[in-house]
């Protein structure tokens, strides 16, 4: 084994123990904060009165945790390339950027995507749309939810992003910037065509209920198969018609329960 080898796969190890304590962070989080919720008052009770300024901040703040908790997994081969080749080029005597800097700016994309939801969830919360446990309560917006997130599996935008989701190298060949700056920017490209790729599967938690840790599991699973598998377009697809029918039935028969 070469010393560039050696290296590399100790930079791997590293990155890979980083991630690892990132996710399991924020899962652990997560596990608590649903543990919590019904002692939650701003939460947690049928009330529509709107949440103040810091109830929402603090959602906001869930709604991070979670995401990270979500992508890491699937982000984490984007980021060992990163490493990889960052690595490859300080060989080279190249300076290189931190792979942190590259991931910040990949979770500041999601960051954006995660304020919206809080925001969306309080104006949700004050209509009286969401059930105690944070899950659709109305079945018009259950069914709508749920053909939305199905029938986006099969938008050309879709399959777009998804196309850079799953070619990191190709992404990496055309988007590749020097510097700070520039490692934060191709992380924030990166995590905005992840957001345009999943933004609506996300919204799946407002149906199944935004602290449900089975759903929240069960989505970022499907995230990851779908970019990593060898027919993850096709699953994806399949996924989405699936959505969309179990939606056009709610919407139809007004049969959903909270």
């Amino acid at each position: 084994m070469s010393i560039l080898e050696a290296t590399l796969r100790k930079d791997r190890l590293i990155v890979v123990a980083g991630l690892l304590t990132l996710a399991a962070l924020a899962w652990l989080y997560l596990a608590q904060a649903a543990a919590t919720m019904p002692a939650h008052a701003g939460m947690s009770m049928p009330s529509t009165r709107p949440w103040d300024v810091g109830e929402t901040v603090g959602l906001a703040l869930m709604w991070i945790v979670m995401m990270i908790a979500m992508m890491v997994p699937s982000v984490a081969p984007v980021i060992l390339l990163f490493a990889g080749v960052s690595r490859r080029r300080r060989v080279q005597g190249v300076l290189a950027t931190p792979v942190s800097v590259f991931t910040l700016g990949y979770l500041l994309a999601w960051t954006g995507y995660a304020v919206l939801a809080a925001v969306t969830q309080s104006a949700l919360h004050s209509a009286a749309l969401l059930s105690p446990a944070m899950a659709s309560g109305n079945p018009m917006l259950a069914g709508a939810i749920l053909m939305l997130a199905g029938l986006y599996q099969w938008l050309p935008v879709k399959g777009a992003c998804l196309s850079h989701c799953r070619s990191p190298l190709g992404f990496f060949s055309t988007e590749w910037r020097e510097g700070v700056s520039g490692a934060l920017r191709m992380g924030f490209r990166h995590g905005s065509y992840c957001v345009g790729c999943c933004w609506a599967l996300m919204a799946l938690l407002f149906v199944a209920g935004v602290m449900n840790l089975v759903w929240v599991a069960a989505i970022a699973g499907f995230v990851l198969a779908e970019k990593v598998v060898p027919n993850g377009r096709l699953l994806g697809r399949i996924t989405g018609a699936a959505l969309a029918g179990c939606g056009l039935w709610v919407l139809v028969t007004g049969a959903w329960v909270s």
